[in-house]
C-alpha cells in the first residue's frame, strides 16, 4: 500500500490507515471477536497505520487496538492516539453510564491539557496499550464542544482556557520535549471544525492536523484556509469521519447520520444529488468518499473507522476503484462540490 510523509518528520503512514472510534462502540455494541477480526483484517489487507483515543469508549478502543498490535512487530505499524482527557473512577460507579459511547467502560474524565496531565495522559495510553512507544499525539477535541456542548470543558475555562493550559501550562511544551526526544516522532491536534488551526498556529508548531468532518466528500469547509495554510507551512493533514460519520458510505434511509445526528434537510438533498452522479457514472458513492481527500497533497492519509471485518476488506478494495475525472467534473458543474477542490 503507498504510503505518505508526515509533515517534515521523516515518518511515513500507509494513505488508508484504520480509525478506532468503531471500537469504542460510537453507534452499536461489538463483541471482543468482531473488534479482534476487524483489526486483523486491517492487517492483512495492508494498512500500516492506526489512529485511537482515550475518549473512544472511555479507553475500550485503545485496549482493543493494543490487544491486536502486540501481536504484531512493532516496526510493521504506525500508532497515534491522542492527549487531552483523564479517566478515572466515578464517585458512584454503580450508577455511571457514558453519556456517547454504548456500553463503554465505567470511567470518568476530565480534560487536562497541563504538562502533568498530557504526560499523565500519554503514559496511561501507554499501559492501554500496552506497548512501549506511540508514534503519534493529536491534542483531543480542543474545540466548540468545550464552550458548551461539554459540561466538562467548562470547568477548565472552554476552548480559550484549554489553550492557555496548553501553552503556558506546559501541555505543548510537554509534547514539544517528547518530539526532541524521540519518543514522539509527531504531535499535532484533532479537530472537527473549521476556524481553529489558524488559532493554533498562533501559538503552536505541530505536524500535522487529524481533520474530521470539515473535508469529505459531503463537505470542503477547511479547503481554502485551513488546508491552505498546511500547505503553506509543510504540515500534513490526516482525514476522519472520511463518510462523515455514516451517510456517504449508507446513503439516505432509515437510521442514516451525518456528523453521528439525524442528518438535516439541507444534507439530505446534497446526498441525493451526490448519488445521482454516482449512478450516471458507474461509481460507488464509498469508493469516491474514501478516494476524494486524498488527492489533496497535503492529506498523508485516510482513517476510517470500522465495526467488521468486511467492512475493511471493502475500503481496501474501493480505494483503488478506477472513477473516471468526468465523474469529479460533473459534481463540480452540479455544485455538489467545491470548484477548486483537487481531484485528479
Amino acid at each position: 500500500m503507498n504510503k505518505r510523509e508526515i509533515g517534515r518528520t521523516g515518518l511515513k503512514v500507509t494513505e488508508l490507515g484504520f480509525g478506532g472510534v468503531g471500537l469504542g462502540q460510537r453507534v452499536c455494541a461489538i463483541s471482543e471477536a468482531e473488534a479482534e477480526a476487524t483489526l486483523f483484517a486491517a492487517l492483512d489487507a495492508g494498512v500500516g497505520y492506526f489512529d485511537t483515543s482515550p475518549w473512544y469508549g472511555h479507553c475500550l478502543s485503545e485496549h482493543r487496538t493494543g490487544h491486536v498490535l502486540r501481536q504484531q512487530s512493532r516496526d510493521n505499524y504506525v500508532l497515534s492516539t491522542k492527549v487531552g482527557r483523564l479517566f478515572f473512577r466515578p464517585q458512584d460507579p454503580d450508577q455511571f453510564k457514558t453519556a456517547v459511547w454504548v456500553d463503554g467502560l465505567p470511567f470518568d474524565y476530565c480534560f487536562d491539557y497541563t504538562a502533568e496531565g498530557i504526560r499523565r495522559s500519554y503514559e496511561d495510553s501507554l499501559h492501554r496499550l500496552g506497548g512501549n512507544r506511540i508514534d503519534m499525539l493529536f491534542v483531543h477535541d480542543l474545540d466548540a464542544r468545550l464552550d458548551g456542548g461539554d459540561a466538562n470543558g467548562l470547568e477548565i475555562g472552554g476552548v480559550a482556557g484549554a489553550i492557555e493550559q496548553l501553552d503556558k501550562g506546559g501541555g505543548w511544551q510537554e509534547l514539544a520535549d517528547l518530539r526532541t526526544r524521540g519518543e514522539i516522532k509527531a504531535i499535532g491536534f484533532g479537530i472537527n471544525y473549521t476556524g481553529l488551526i489558524p488559532r493554533f498556529l498562533e501559538r503552536f508548531e505541530p505536524d500535522m492536523f487529524l481533520i474530521a468532518m470539515p473535508y469529505t466528500l459531503m463537505d470542503q469547509d477547511a479547503l481554502d484556509v485551513e488546508l491552505q495554510i498546511c500547505a503553506e507551512k509543510g504540515i500534513s493533514a490526516v482525514i476522519g469521519s472520511v463518510f462523515s460519520s455514516g451517510i456517504t458510505a449508507t446513503g439516505v434511509g432509515d437510521g442514516a447520520v451525518y456528523g453521528y445526528r439525524q442528518p438535516p434537510d439541507a444534507v439530505v438533498t446534497k446526498l441525493k444529488g451526490i448519488e445521482t452522479v454516482c449512478s450516471r457514472h458507474g461509481v460507488q458513492m464509498r469508493a469516491a468518499a474514501l478516494q476524494f481527500p486524498l488527492f489533496h497533497p497535503v492529506v498523508s492519509s485516510i482513517v476510517p473507522g470500522a465495526m467488521a471485518a468486511k467492512h475493511v476488506i471493502e475500503n481496501a478494495a474501493l480505494i483503488n476503484q478506477p472513477i473516471p475525472s468526468d465523474f469529479w467534473a460533473e459534481l463540480k458543474a452540479e455544485g455538489l462540490m467545491r470548484p477548486n477542490a483537487p481531484t485528479g
